[in-house]
């Protein structure tokens, strides 16, 4: 304990020995000294305490601003993906439309029979109904039908307007109309072709490995 007091004793008598010499000097050097003081603890502060504060505000900005990119972007995104949704469903929506018009396979005869009623229906008397092969194309087949009828004017333009009011998609194409000879019917021939929807069949594995093989 002792030793402790002469310690704060001896600390006491120098602080008192420096605060008569500071007393001693002119109000110049006391200002400087005052200055020097103040600049010493504000360096210190600025060093110790406001820099290492100012780098990590800094380092937290800079990852605010980088998130806030990167919500936005995501934001962006998502608009993207909700016009994309909303364009798929109406590209799904008139696809499906599109695709009650091209008949499937088991609808092909009664199809088939439509036209022939269109211009049975007509009152044209039917001299060629003959379905011809099928053209493949790259997600549906064309089917030609070679039509020859005869009948008046009045009869065959009944027979198109029956053909366009067709649930399914059907083209007349190749028209030829003459008249017959000692008669005021007309003779037409045509080609009718309606569509049918292929769905593409994916090549068997084994059926890929053997050519992998080859």
């Amino acid at each position: 304990m002792s030793d402790k007091k002469n310690k704060i004793k001896e600390i006491t008598e120098k602080f008192g020995v420096f605060l008569e010499k500071v007393g001693n000097l002119t109000k110049v050097q006391r200002l400087l000294i005052c200055v020097l003081t103040f600049a010493l603890i504000g360096g210190a502060y600025y060093y110790f305490i406001f820099m290492p504060k100012h780098d990590e505000l800094k380092k937290v900005q800079s990852q605010y601003q980088s998130r806030v990119k990167t919500l936005a972007t995501y934001k962006r995104r998502a608009a993207e993906i909700n016009k994309y949704e909303k364009l798929m469903a109406q590209t799904q929506e008139k696809f499906n439309i599109a695709m009650q018009a091209l008949p499937d396979k088991r609808e092909l005869p009664s199809l088939l029979t439509g036209i022939s009623n269109a211009g049975s229906n007509a009152g044209l008397a039917f001299h060629l109904f003959k379905p011809d092969n099928e053209i493949n194309k790259e997600f549906y087949k064309e089917i030609p039908v070679s039509i020859k009828v005869v009948g008046r004017y009045h009869q065959i333009t009944d027979f198109f307007y029956q053909i366009v009011k067709l649930n399914r998609i059907v083209n007349i194409n190749d028209v030829f109309i003459k008249n017959q000879k000692g008669s005021k019917e007309l003779e037409m021939s045509c080609k009718a072709v309606t569509y049918m929807f292929v769905e593409k069949k994916e090549i068997p594995q084994t059926s890929k490995q053997k050519r992998r093989k080859k």
